[in-house]
């Protein structure tokens, strides 16, 4: 209901006025911004506490989206819901497959018309200590990365208006919203909000590597080899942009693929130039279960990664030039770096082995709720 302001009145007229507007007053006052909900009382949701390894930073839980076990048990079902597609065919968890620490086999995702992305998806891990999201940085956070997929016309092309009715519409979501809100009303923000609690649970932390660092199990003499190899300042000198607790220290570089770059990468967001192809170091953590890598998915396998840095950039194998400006600091460096042998690169392979987090990857938690069976449709799924 509108409030009237009323001016420039007789004497009369205004007496009559002013008895009804102080009626109207105390109806304005009685509104709401949330009306009584048409299902009753919503309870409080339950506060959920993530334990984390002790050698992670603390978990980052936003005060105006805290984690609880309805937010993300909702932000699970969301999550593998094709129902936020258009044509109801493919869900987050089309693209970002669990058993590929939820990245995507494909080069490029394809979206539901076939359109085919830009980039690769990058996988999600850790994501809650992420300070960006996306290749390029776009979003600040995880709601923010959320807001994004949705409309996207070559992604899941489903107008958020569209969205929302569907699920305000659906015999189960409103009373899961309540569960979840403290209201059954659905919005985008409460969509995304949702969304995100359940990506902040996909912590990834007991690795052998994270075994092996607690004291719980020992590397093999190869495992150690290429441990040594991958810290180790002017042979593999991986660690600067790979540290040792989130592999990946959320920076952006230009690591020298391409003489001419095409893709801006971060220089698109930020229009700054010396931007221009960078994109985010992707964490190491499950990186032997995740191929494609890059942020075009150009490499098949992880020795072709490690030949880039190893002689690909050195030599021109991908048309990088050596000493060039755009090309990151840490990357131009190894042009003084005597090459790794074959038998240091199968140590760096067996290294990188020890990043798999089985407990991760097959978390019954961070699964498909609807692949038991019940009659929902299920997200598209992508054979490996």
């Amino acid at each position: 209901m509108r409030c009237p302001v009323v001016t420039g009145m007789p004497r009369r007229a205004l007496l009559a006025v002013a008895m009804s507007f102080i009626v109207v007053l105390a109806s304005c006052s009685e509104e709401k911004d949330d009306p009584v909900d048409p299902r009753g009382e919503c309870p409080e949701p339950t506060p959920l506490t993530v334990t984390v390894p002790d050698n992670f930073p603390l978990l980052p839980n936003p005060s105006d989206n805290p984690l609880t076990v309805e937010g993300v048990a909702l932000g699970r079902r969301l999550f593998y819901d094709p129902i936020l597609s258009a044509d109801s065919s493919l869900s987050c968890g089309g693209c970002h497959i669990q058993s590929l620490s939820f990245g995507d086999s494909r080069r490029s995702s394809e979206g539901i018309h076939g359109d085919k992305s830009r980039r690769h998806a990058p996988t999600i891990v850790n994501p809650a200590w992420s300070p960006s999201m996306f290749w390029d940085g776009r979003a600040e956070d995880l709601e923010q990365q959320a807001t994004q997929p949705v409309p996207e016309p070559t992604e899941m092309s489903l107008p958020w208006p569209q969205a929302i009715g569907r699920l305000q519409a659906h015999a189960d979501y409103p009373d899961l919203f309540c569960a979840a809100f403290g209201t059954s009303a659905v919005t985008r923000d409460r969509v995304v909000k949702a969304i995100a609690q359940f990506e902040r649970t996909f912590v990834s932390g007991n690795t052998k590597y994270d075994r092996w660092k607690r004291g719980e199990e020992a590397f093999t003499p190869t495992e150690r080899r290429g441990f040594l190899l991958f810290m180790r300042e002017g042979k593999g000198d991986c660690f600067h942009c790979h540290d040792e607790t989130l592999l990946s220290n959320s920076r952006f570089a230009n690591t020298g693929l391409d003489s001419v770059v095409v893709d801006g990468g971060q220089g698109e967001i930020t229009g700054n130039p010396a931007d221009f192809g960078k994109f985010k170091s992707p964490s190491l953590r499950n990186i032997m279960e995740s191929p494609p890598y890059m942020h075009d998915g150009r490499f098949m396998s992880i020795r072709e990664v490690l030949d880039h840095y190893n002689r690909g950039f050195r030599h021109g194998m991908h048309d990088s030039l050596p000493q060039d400006p755009q090309v990151d600091d840490l990357i131009n460096k190894r042009l003084n770096f005597p090459p790794m042998t074959a038998a240091e690169l199968d140590t760096l392979e067996a290294f990188l082995e020890t990043l798999t987090d089985w407990d991760f990857l097959t978390n019954p938690d961070l699964s498909d709720p609807f692949a038991a069976g019940a009659p929902v449709a299920k997200a598209r799924r992508t054979a490996r």
